[in-house]
């Protein structure tokens, strides 16, 4: 099937083109914005040839053809009359798809998102302090204070976090925000947590009335002051003229704020976050496991409607209130069922493609990422996803049976082990772990996949053909050293906060966080794509090794905007040569992430893909080693 078929194909099971409103592609994937979801056939898509896998993220249908293959598609769509679109357009629109319920759980995962990182940190801290109480260690009183540090500056400040965050995400000065947020929790206002045990702390009464704490611990409430506060600042700043703008608006914001916060928002939304707090803890302790059974049975499903960081409040709130989060256990069990289910559908089929596809996706699953196992295998096929949610049912019962609470939030599964190892649960948990697994993954193997009719040899009788069709007879892939494109820090590539490299979908690496704006050739090299927007550039080596290098997430969307492109497709590079430049604060000004991909894209055609970097990494240095 030629690029032209492969393209009528896609139109017709997007839909046709009144379905499509525009079309846009990055270095990987074409991405589609459509009016209507459900009339998307997207089992038809995900078996076209060279179509690598679809799933919807942000608003987009992102359908996945790989480096060099996603442009010809592009042209072949569009030629056939899709409408094309602006990046920014295609981002904006993004935003606003689903309904105000969709909108509103997105923007807590906005919110919170940036604040899981020093709660994990924090849950980490309790469980080794856990730990070394419970091999009966007695640690020195400056030990013990400086361990009261790691584990409860966090849950003090977390207003200040999460008003700092709000302020950032409705568009306020984050600044003003974060002092606004420990104004809050100042030392100079009782102490909420000190006024509640009963003892001799009392709230203050203002005006000889209003009893007033401070929010340490609250959650809501930080978050509703935020979101007034942002607006209101916004609101101001449209009214002071610019020249007085540094002096009056953050006066005036904190002035009002600071008030409404202590006397109005802080004390009625700390009621509601205590009746959603009995209510949350209400249900994790039905009887017989059955909040366990109900959340872990439901949330892979909430994951696919894309509203699931409202947990990320729930677990926070637990957190502040308890230091025990019970919900980590039984989304992991969730989660396990999911990647179990996963590993069965790579064990069982014989089709070469799926196998790549899901023994990646299932790593990504038991590393905290479910998407690619759900929308690339589980979901395509159908059975194993509803199975999984049996499975990660049974195992969420069993954790809530067992009175599995971690110590923090934001890691599951394998990472997930640290939550569990000072609180003296960890055995418990393994098990929880183990039962979901196996669950997940013998009903999948024996009820829930039966392989497609797809030959494996269809893929090597393709290339004969074209061999013989064009004598273009490829050499075979030798071993080979791949240096750093990039200067900075490596990160694992199942790290990266992308589905579609992190699942390993378009091939093994490595990625980089950069500290220089530069891209240089990784070996002696073709260059095979250059894109014009200066954001990605695909190469195959002298050795037979193709490697694409994505500078940043989504970095696309900014249409070559502080990048710059110094090769053109069809040069050959040596090792070291520059290939282009970029500038990180621009791509950080835009709202990304500029972590940079190295992918060895035909990592099929090699026996082994290993990153053998670690820590910093400079010019010249290795990072993958290929082995054929």
């Amino acid at each position: 099937m030629n690029n032209q078929d492969i393209a009528k194909k896609v139109i017709e099971a997007l839909g046709g083109r009144e379905n499509v409103n525009s079309v846009a592609h990055c270095a990987t994937r074409l991405r589609v914005m459509v009016k209507d979801e459900g009339k998307i056939k997207k089992e038809v898509i995900e078996n076209l040839d060279k179509v690598q896998g679809a799933f919807f993220n942000s608003g987009q249908y992102q359908i996945i053809f790989g480096t060099g293959t996603v442009n010809k598609m592009y042209d072949e769509v569009v030629a056939l009359g899709l409408p094309t679109s602006s990046k920014e357009d295609m981002k904006a629109e993004a935003a606003k798809q689903g309904n105000w319920f969709q909108r509103a759980i997105r923007t807590f995962g906005d919110v919170f998102v940036p604040i899981i990182p020093v709660i994990v940190a924090t849950g980490l801290f309790m469980g080794v302090r856990g730990l070394l109480t419970a091999l009966g260690m007695t640690l020195p009183e400056d030990v013990t204070t400086y361990t009261q540090i790691l584990t409860d500056t966090a849950f003090i400040i977390l207003p200040g976090l999460v008003v700092w965050s709000t302020f950032r995400v409705f568009g306020g000065n984050p600044a003003v925000g974060i002092v606004l947020g420990m104004m809050l929790v100042s030392d100079s206002l009782p102490n909420a947590w000190a006024v509640a045990s009963g003892g001799e702390v009392t709230a203050m009464q203002f005006f000889g009335f209003i009893p007033v704490v401070g929010l340490q611990g609250s959650v809501l409430p930080a978050f509703i002051i935020g979101v007034v506060g942002a607006k209101f600042e916004k609101a101001v700043r449209k009214v002071v003229p610019d020249v007085l703008d540094l002096l009056v608006t953050p006066f005036v914001t904190l002035l009002v704020m600071s008030i409404l916060g202590l006397f109005v928002i802080g004390p009625v939304f700390h009621v509601v976050e205590s009746y959603i707090l009995i209510g949350t803890k209400a249900i994790l302790n039905l009887p017989f496991g059955l909040g366990g059974f109900l959340i872990g049975g439901v949330h892979q499903l909430i994951v696919v409607s894309g509203v699931h960081h409202i947990f990320n409040l729930l677990e926070v709130q637990l957190l502040a209130a308890d230091h025990a989060n019970p919900f980590n256990a039984i989304i992991t069990a969730a989660m396990t069922a999911q990647g179990a289910a996963t590993v069965a559908v790579g064990v069982k089929t014989k089709n070469p493609k799926l196998k790549t596809l899901a023994f990646p996706a299932a790593l990504s699953a038991f590393l905290g990422i479910t998407e690619p196992a759900i929308f690339g295998v589980n979901l395509r096929f159908r059975k194993p996803f509803f199975l999984s949610l049996i499975a990660g049912a049974i195992g969420g019962g069993l954790a809530s049976i067992l009175g599995l609470a971690g110590t923090g939030n934001g890691i599951t599964v394998i990472p997930g082990t640290m939550l569990y190892i000072g609180n003296g649960q960890l055995l418990q948990y393994l098990l929880m772990v183990a039962v979901s697994f196996v669950l997940g993954f013998a009903l999948t193997y024996m009820f829930g996949y039966e392989d497609e009719e797809e030959v494996a040899s269809e893929v090597a009788t393709e290339r004969l053909v074209q061999e013989e069709t064009t004598g273009n007879i490829p050499v075979a892939p030798q071993n080979e050293t791949i240096q750093t494109p990039i200067v900075g820090d490596v990160v694992a590539l199942e790290n990266v906060d992308d589905p579609v490299f992190s699942s390993g979908a378009m091939g093994q690496g490595i990625a980089v966080k950069p500290s220089q704006g530069v891209v240089y050739a990784p070996a002696d090299a073709e260059v095979s794509i250059a894109f014009a927007t200066g954001h990605a550039y695909g190469l195959k080596t002298a050795n037979g090794a193709e490697i694409l290098i994505h500078v940043g997430i989504d970095t696309v969307t900014m249409n070559g905007e502080g990048f710059e492109q110094k090769v053109a497709q069809g040069d050959k590079v040596k090792a070291g040569d520059v290939l282009g430049t970029f500038d990180s604060s621009k791509i950080a000004a835009a709202g990304l992430d500029d972590t940079t991909m190295v992918i060895v894209t035909n990592t099929a055609d090699y026996a082994s893909v290993t990153p053998v970097a670690s820590g910093s990494v400079v010019k010249g240095d290795a990072i993958i080693e290929v082995k054929a």
